[in-house]
C-alpha cells in the first residue's frame, strides 16, 4: 500500500517547488554561484597546504636566511587568505538563498538527509574561521622558539578542518551526481541512510581530484598575484622578492597539475562503471565541446607554466646549463 502512495506523491503536482529567476533563469543563477564560490573555495583550501609546507621548511632550515625568507613567503601566502575567505563565505551563503528559494523541494529533500553532516560542516566552518585568524594574527606574536612550533601546529590544524568541509560539502554533490543504487525514486529521503549517501561511487574520485585541484589553483593564483606584485615593485629587493614567489607558486601549481589527469581518469572510471549512460552523455553527447575547450585549456596551462618556468631559470645562478 505503501509504494502506490508514493508514487502518486512523486508524480503529483510540483506547483511552488522550481521557481524562476529572472533574466538569466533558475539552473544559471545557481551555476554562476555555484563556480564563484566553488573557485574561492578551492583558493582557500590550496593556499594553506603549501603555506604550512614553506613555513615548515622554515622552521628546520638550518641557514638564518632560509627561515626568514620562507617564513616571509609563508606569510604572505597567508596573507591572500583573509579577503578570499571571506568572500568564499559571502558566496557560501548567496549559494544557500538560492537553493532554498528556487529549489525548495530539492533543498528540503537534500537536509532530511544530510541534516546531521550540515550541522557538522556549519560548525567546523566557525573552527575554521577561528583558526585561520589566530594563524595570521598570530604570526608576529609566536615567531620564535617553541610558540613557532604551535604555530605551524595551527597551520596543520586549519588544513585538517578546511579538508573536513570539504569532503562533506563532496558527499552533498556526489550524491545528487551518483545516489547509491538501492534508492528508487518513490523512496523516501528518510529511509536513505547517512552514510550510504555520503559514501556513493563518486565521491572519493572527487575528493581527490579535488584536493589535487585546489593545490594546482591555489599555486595558479598566488603565481598570478606575485606576477603583479613584481610589476608593482620599486625597489630591485621586492622584485627579487615576488619574482620567486611567483617562481614557487608556480612550480606548485605545475607538480600537481602533471598528477591531476590520472585522478580524472579515476573519477571519469567510476562514472562510467556506475552508470554508462551518464558517462556517455557527458563526454560523448550534448556536452562533449565543454571536454573538448577542457583539453585545450589544459595544454594551454601546461604550455605557458612551462614557459614561465624556463624564463626563471634563466636568473637562477648555474641554471644557465638547463636552459637548451
Amino acid at each position: 500500500m505503501t509504494e502506490p502512495l508514493l508514487l502518486l506523491q512523486s508524480v503529483a503536482d510540483t506547483a511552488g517547488a522550481y521557481r524562476a529567476f529572472p533574466l538569466i533563469g533558475s539552473r544559471a543563477a545557481i551555476w554562476i554561484a555555484a563556480q564563484v564560490h566553488l573557485m574561492f573555495a578551492a583558493f582557500v583550501l590550496g593556499v594553506p597546504m603549501f603555506a604550512v609546507i614553506t613555513e615548515a621548511v622554515g622552521i628546520f632550515s638550518k641557514d638564518a636566511r632560509y627561515k626568514e625568507r620562507y617564513d616571509q613567503l609563508s606569510h604572505e601566502f597567508t596573507r591572500l587568505l583573509l579577503v578570499a575567505y571571506s568572500a568564499t563565505a559571502i558566496w557560501g551563503a548567496v549559494l544557500t538563498f538560492l537553493l532554498t528559494t528556487l529549489y525548495p523541494r530539492f533543498w528540503n529533500h537534500m537536509a532530511e538527509i544530510f541534516h546531521l553532516s550540515m550541522w557538522v560542516y556549519v560548525s567546523l566552518f566557525f573552527v575554521e574561521s577561528f583558526t585561520l585568524y589566530l594563524y595570521y594574527y598570530g604570526w608576529e606574536r609566536w615567531k620564535h622558539g617553541r610558540a613557532k612550533i604551535v604555530h605551524l601546529g595551527l597551520g596543520i590544524l586549519l588544513n585538517v578542518f578546511g579538508t573536513t568541509v570539504m569532503l562533506i560539502a563532496n558527499g552533498w554533490l556526489t550524491y545528487m551526481m551518483s545516489p547509491p543504487k538501492s534508492e528508487t525514486p518513490a523512496t523516501l529521503p528518510s529511509e536513505v541512510k547517512l552514510w550510504e549517501a555520503l559514501f556513493n561511487a563518486t565521491w572519493m574520485p572527487i575528493n581527490i581530484h579535488r584536493l589535487i585541484a585546489n593545490a594546482v589553483f591555489g599555486g595558479s593564483i598566488v603565481a598570478a598575484y606575485a606576477a603583479y606584485r613584481f610589476l608593482a615593485a620599486k625597489t630591485d629587493e621586492e622584485r627579487a622578492r615576488y619574482d620567486w614567489m611567483g617562481y614557487v607558486g608556480n612550480l606548485i601549481a605545475i607538480s600537481t597539475l602533471i598528477i591531476l589527469p590520472f585522478a580524472g581518469y579515476w573519477l571519469g572510471r567510476e562514472i562510467y562503471q556506475y552508470n554508462q549512460q551518464m558517462g556517455i552523455t557527458m563526454m560523448g553527447g550534448f556536452m562533449s565541446w565543454l571536454w573538448i575547450l577542457q583539453a585545450f585549456l589544459i595544454g594551454v596551462l601546461f604550455l605557458a607554466g612551462n614557459y614561465y618556468l624556463w624564463l626563471g631559470m634563466g636568473r637562477i645562478p648555474g641554471a644557465e646549463r638547463y636552459r637548451p
